[in-house]
């Protein structure tokens, strides 16, 4: 009789624990079934179409390596969107990046009306995606809108922004700089961090402004520079709703406003060349990929933890 409750005993941890598995299973199994249906079946897919000729209104062909061949060695619209692209997230993170630290720091006081401040400098980073901006935005840098207007106040005639080939990726520029909302809070968040007592210290010891932000505020800064820098580099290489709008569709003028995103776009929806636009998504992916790993990989040398401080 003994060895027999001896026995249950010894099995219920086990039953328990096979519930409790089954239970979660069941709570995580509408997320499940949406990540295997929309997520990865999607993206096994697409790795396949990839590699075939597949225009949707007929099966697909395999036709091997010929669409990253046709990619890299005879499509110059393809090296055209990697340049308008490449530019683009070299020139407008850096630039949103500054802006979002320098407005953070100035909201970094106990003054008043600072949760006002803080709410309308996030504001356009919540409608700034959006196709009603990139049509205000287009509107804004036409040959009669409102930034030639104040130019004429000073004599100055402005040039059709959008049309030239020298000014048109600007616009673009500009417009990422506006949306700093986002990594303005997170800047924000990380400078309360820090104690304000290792300013008073510097401050006593006679380090001025610009000694103290270099040698306190930066180093500690580092890991929120660090999240900041990869999520606005993946978000600046899929860049599509504002250069399609202000375009119109097709990267004018001469594609120099041909984002990656908006050519994968048209071949894939416009031409119907799904087997070729999968082949440039899984090389967009790689490209992000390959840019993530190194900006991590890179960050042992700049990126300062508070462990590492005290040491």
């Amino acid at each position: 009789m003994g060895q027999i409750l001896q026995q249950s005993v010894a099995k219920k941890p086990g039953s328990l624990f096979r519930q409790d598995a089954w239970s979660g299973y069941l709570f995580l199994s509408p997320w499940l079934i949406g990540f295997f249906t929309f997520t990865l079946l999607p993206i096994l897919a697409s790795l396949v179409l990839a590699f075939t000729e597949y225009n949707i209104l007929a099966a697909p062909k395999w036709i091997g390596w010929a669409n990253f061949e046709r990619m890299f060695f005879h499509d110059l619209r393809f090296w055209r969107s990697v340049k308008a692209t490449f530019f683009y997230v070299t020139t407008a993170i850096p630039l949103r990046l500054g802006f979002a630290l320098l407005v953070a720091m100035l909201l970094n006081t106990k003054r008043r009306m600072i949760p006002v401040y803080r709410a309308v400098f996030y504001a356009p980073s919540i409608v700034g995606s959006s196709v009603a901006v990139a049509v205000m935005w287009r509107q804004i840098f036409g040959k009669e809108g409102v930034v030639n207007f104040v130019l004429a106040w000073f004599g100055v005639v402005g040039p059709a922004w959008l049309g030239n080939t020298k000014t048109a990726i600007w616009t673009l520029i500009v417009l990422a700089a506006w949306q700093f909302g986002s990594p303005m809070l997170i800047f924000l968040a990380g400078l309360k961090q820090i104690p304000t007592e290792l300013y008073e210290s510097a401050s006593i010891d006679g380090a001025g402004y610009l000694s103290r932000f270099r040698n306190i505020t930066v180093p500690l800064l580092t890991p929120v520079i660090l999240f900041n820098l990869v999520m606005q580099m993946i978000h600046g290489f899929l860049i599509f709703t504002q250069a399609f709008i202000v375009s119109g569709g097709n990267g004018a003028p001469r594609d120099r406003l041909l984002m990656y995103t908006l050519y994968l776009y048209q071949r894939g929806f416009v031409t119907l060349e799904m087997g070729y636009s999968a082949a440039m998504a899984w090389v967009l992916l790689a490209v992000i990929a390959f840019f993530t790993a190194l900006v991590f990989k890179s960050s042992k040398y700049w990126v300062y933890y508070e462990t590492e401080l005290e040491e």
